[in-house]
């Protein structure tokens, strides 16, 4: 197979994105200046290129989605320089080297009310000459060795103006040319490189000189590598407001995974016979799932539910489990838009757990009759399968009653590259150290034009469910789960139900099925519809739908007490877990707790009994429910 021809700028900055594709099978890279990497581009010399936004408009492009240069306050390699206040500027001299900085240049100056002279000149030619009443754009690793009396740090000037991030290169192709996985090329060489920007910092600090410490804040706090939502709006922002200038034309962004699909019509449904179906234990395909999801009734909705749940679950049971969870590092490279808890490695609040720390954490445990550690983390780029191994070794030496439910799909994925080992041989490894079950965490939505959006650089749609298809025979149960509420449409929830079901038949391996509104709190995301309503719609559709599932898990970690209750008349059989310890969801603002004594009274007051549970669901006995509460 040919390798792509990608171009893309020789900046600090851009080393995260590129760094990875060295030594990639799929894409070769060409590196160089950013007017350069445009002119390349436009002229068919490369498939793709790095390019500044403000090379976009006049060419049809598309743009590859989730990743970008891009800053949310001062960047510090976009500055306006000279000896006297901008308020007296009559000429600018423009770096050379990117044109989206010279239209950031004159937005900025317009909203002040200066108007000078604008004069290409290469960078330090410009400096030199910004003298008096004259001022000097500059750009890139020059900009870090600015000294001037007035400096004018672009990025921030425009987070003032508007609130917004400034976006200021992205990925570019040229129509046609780049598919699914060469966009998944992209993120895993991204992923890559977010996960070495301190080895970044120190190998520029060794071949330019200068602090290597300056460097790596640079690249963990000032620039910002995602292009969710948030990013997009700042992108739009600045286009319309450089149009409406009259400094770039109107363009409309079109993305890679933007292609004109013939969807055929959905077939009429009636949601009455849809209803009665699924009741009856019928299996609903897809357009009836979407008919019902759009159009039924709550409460039809959730009688419906019901009849199922009381089909699979008669007795009048409902279960729990006491559990923990431990979250042993925050350090992640994703920087999901909705996660409020990770932290870049370096950052003064990113931790990874000690052994003394999950020692205690083990023993209040099981003083508190828990019977599973559910432990999660961010994507750490320094822990290799060899860390993980030695843990869960040490974790089964002192606690082997333990349960080790851990390691999302993302995790093994990650864990996988990070040590260069198959996913077959990184599961066996991991299940010969002791990992017992896998948590159905960062499946989010199983769509990659949803994932992208919200998530860039997770692992894809069709990743997370082959981690799963791989632990599923190797006879390790897992969750499945789905965080809605994202900004996603009906037939992407349908789309994820479907894709659960779908590997649910080929192997068995989910125990139980849970669903969660997205919580908005201290994050960047603009969240959907995350009511009470919408979590019961959803959670009842899920039971309908997802016919060989056996179990379904109530959220009141997420949504309180009373609609788990709620929840329990409307297909749950789960009142989930007596948490320990929770801090991933806490970080997003919420804060509801119970102990074992408050999970059974709510069990009760919805009408059942309690049962404590193990992590196959199977019912303890009541002598091995231990002492929580």
């Amino acid at each position: 197979m040919a390798k792509l021809r990608a171009a893309a700028v020789s900046f600090l900055n851009a080393w995260p994105l590129t760094a990875g594709l060295e030594r990639s099978d799929r894409i070769e890279l060409v590196l160089a200046e950013p007017s350069r990497c445009a002119a390349m581009l436009e002229a068919g010399e490369v498939d793709l290129a790095l390019v500044s936004v403000g090379g976009l408009p006049g060419g049809e492009y598309e743009i590859v989605p989730g990743i970008a240069i891009g800053a949310d306050g001062p960047v510090q390699t976009v500055v306006l320089a000279g000896e006297q206040s901008p308020a007296i500027w009559d000429e600018v001299f423009l770096d050379t080297a990117s044109r989206t900085s010279h239209v950031l240049t004159k937005l900025v100056l317009d909203e002040m009310g200066v108007h000078p002279k604008y004069t290409l000149l290469p960078a330090a030619e410009g400096l030199a000459r910004a003298k008096g009443t004259k001022g000097a754009l500059v750009i890139g690793d020059r900009g870090f060795d600015v000294r001037a009396n007035q400096v004018l740090d672009l990025g921030r000037e425009w987070n003032r103006l508007t609130g917004l991030p400034m976006i200021f290169a992205l990925w570019a192709a040229r129509p046609g040319r780049v598919g699914p996985e060469d966009v998944q090329e992209l993120s895993r060489a991204a992923q890559h490189g977010l996960g070495i920007r301190t080895e970044l910092a120190q190998r520029f600090a060794a071949e330019r000189g200068g602090d290597p410490e300056r460097y790596r804040r640079y690249l963990t706090q000032r620039i910002r590598y995602g292009l969710g939502p948030y990013e997009l709006q700042g992108l739009e922002v600045f286009l319309e407001r450089a149009a409406a200038k009259g400094f770039l034309p109107p363009m409309k962004l079109r993305f890679v995974d933007d292609v004109v699909r013939s969807h055929k019509p959905r077939r009429a449904v009636s949601v009455d016979a849809a209803l009665q179906k699924a009741a009856d234990g019928g299996r609903l395909d897809p357009d009836e799932a979407a008919e019902l999801d759009e159009k039924a009734p709550l409460l039809e909705l959730g009688l419906a539910a019901d009849a199922r749940r009381r089909a699979l679950h008669g007795d009048g049971v409902v279960t729990y489990i006491v559990s923990r969870n431990v979250n042993y590092t925050n350090v992640c490279t994703t920087a999901c838009h909705f996660c409020a808890f990770y932290r870049p490695r370096g950052h003064k609040e990113s931790y990874v757990l000690s052994r003394e720390e999950l020692a205690a954490k083990l023993d209040e445990t099981v003083r508190l009759g828990g019977v599973e550690i559910l432990m999660q983390g961010g994507l750490h780029p320094d822990l290799g399968i060899e860390w993980y191994e030695e843990l869960f070794r040490w974790m089964k030496r002192g606690w082997p009653t333990i349960n080790l439910h851990a390691l999302s799909p993302e995790e093994i994925w990650h864990i996988a590259r990070t040590s260069e080992l198959g996913l077959d041989e990184t599961i066996g490894r991991l299940v010969a150290a002791g990992l017992d079950s896998i948590p159905g965490g960062g499946a989010e939505i199983l769509h990659d034009a949803v994932r992208r959006r919200i998530a860039p650089l997770k692992c894809s749609t069709d990743e997370w469910l082959t981690v799963m298809r791989a632990a599923h025979r190797r006879g390790l149960r897992s969750t499945a789960t789905l965080m809605f509420g994202v900004g996603e449409e009906s037939a992407h929830r349908v789309e994820h139900l479907a894709r659960l079901r779908e590997l649910q038949d080929e192997t068995g391996g989910f125990t139980a099925f849970i669903c969660w509104p997205f919580q908005a709190a201290n994050t960047r995301l603009v969240p959907g519809d995350g009511s009470a309503h919408a979590y019961l719609r959803t959670n009842a559709l899920a039971r309908l739908f997802l016919d060989n599932v056996p179990n379904l898990q109530a959220s009141w970690v997420t949504m309180g007490g009373g609609v788990a209750q709620a929840a329990l008349h409307m297909g749950c059989n789960d009142f989930g877990q007596v948490m320990i310890e929770e801090n991933v969801v806490s970080a997003a603002g919420t804060s509801f707790a119970m102990d074992s004594d408050e999970v059974e009274r709510h069990i009760r007051d919805a009408g059942f009994s309690p049962a404590r549970r193990n992590m196959k669901y199977e019912r303890l006995a009541p002598a091995s429910a231990g002492v929580a509460g």
